[in-house]
């Protein structure tokens, strides 16, 4: 339980740090090359497809280096 707290305690500080200096950095999460972006006359599709694809090798990076024994 005392880990699993520290954990997410962590990943807490991470995200708030990214949130905080997010706009500050040289590239935005969320507005990476790759991205599908489509601006019509009255719509707007967006569908972050490599941040999507990158959060999910960041997750798995994690998940796979508190999981080894």
């Amino acid at each position: 339980m005392g880990r699993a707290l520290i954990t997410l305690g962590i990943l807490l500080v991470v995200v708030g740090l990214a949130v905080e200096f997010g706009p500050r950095l040289p590239f935005r999460i969320g507005r990476l090359p790759g991205d599908i972006y489509i601006h019509g006359k009255n719509t707007t599709f967006y569908f972050p497809i490599v941040t999507c694809i990158l959060v999910s090798v960041v997750l798995t990076l994690v998940m796979w280096l508190f999981n080894r024994r």
